[in-house]
């Protein structure tokens, strides 16, 4: 499997948990088809829900996606564990400037179904040991329902400090954003074949590519002025190749499970 990546509101798109989600309070500024491999910098603060999970030294190593004041959702292939921290509300994760929140991991929990050799149900849950404080640049994302359907060729936005070429000594200071049209999983099978399943949602194959690093950050459509988590960054070429869609776990097939998971946690 040497091309996989190891990367790194209620009615149709749903709703983050007791509070307006998906609408930033700094807008994001997105022009097209810029690319997180050679990639455009965001907008300071406008990709709210943007969490870093790190290491205790500092060290990122997954993007995750800030669901409601406890939880976060990310990859489960990035392997959280109550040894890391999450990183809410920063940048630029090379300088310290006061305004992120950084919170040890309370408990992490991976979907049952989960299957490292498929790369199925590419999911886990973050609890973190306190809640965030929400402000200007920090705020939830909505979750996509369990009825959202995204149409294909949909542009969507997936962000994140992953490598912005996959032979790059380190990631990026700047948090990195790039528009992507959506794929129906028909036309992603003609790239990857039956690795490609229901679980699975992909977009790109358009000049621009998500890298290691990347890897259980969001990919979030708007609708109807809000913002919905639909992917997490899941897998794709070895050399992040912008010619590749990414793959991504399709949130609506894991709306159920994340409800229950919430509720009883």
């Amino acid at each position: 499997m040497a091309f996989l990546w190891i990367l790194s509101c209620l009615a149709f798109f749903g709703a983050a948990y007791g509070r307006n989600c998906g609408v930033p309070a700094i807008s994001p500024v997105i022009t097209g088809y810029a690319r997180i491999v050679n990639g455009e910098d965001a907008v300071p603060g406008s990709w709210p829900w943007q969490v870093s999970m790190q290491q205790r030294n500092g060290f990122h190593f997954c993007g995750g996606s800030l669901i409601n004041e406890n939880w976060v959702v990310t990859a489960a292939h990035c392997s959280v564990s109550t040894r890391h921290v999450v990183v809410i509300g920063d940048y630029n994760k090379c300088t310290a400037d006061g305004k992120s929140q950084s919170i040890s991991v309370a408990k992490a929990i991976t979907h049952p179904y989960w299957n490292s050799n498929t790369i199925n149900y590419d999911i886990t849950l973050v609890k973190l040991s306190s809640p965030v404080k929400f402000n200007q640049q920090v705020s939830p994302v909505c979750l996509a329902g369990t009825n959202s359907i995204i149409s294909a060729g949909k542009l969507c936005v997936t962000t994140g400090w992953g490598l912005t070429n996959s032979n790059a000594f380190r990631t990026p200071c700047i948090l990195q954003q790039t528009s992507l049209p959506i794929l129906s999983n028909v036309q992603c099978q003609k790239y990857w074949g039956n690795m490609i399943s229901d679980v699975m949602i992909c977009a790109g194959a358009s000049g621009a590519s998500s890298c290691m690093g990347d890897s259980g950050g969001p990919l979030v459509c708007q609708e109807g002025g809000a913002w919905s988590l639909v992917g997490i960054v899941s897998w794709g070429s070895g050399n992040c190749s912008p010619r590749n869609p990414g793959v991504y776990a399709r949130v609506s097939e894991f709306r159920n499970w994340i409800d229950q998971t919430l509720a009883t946690n």
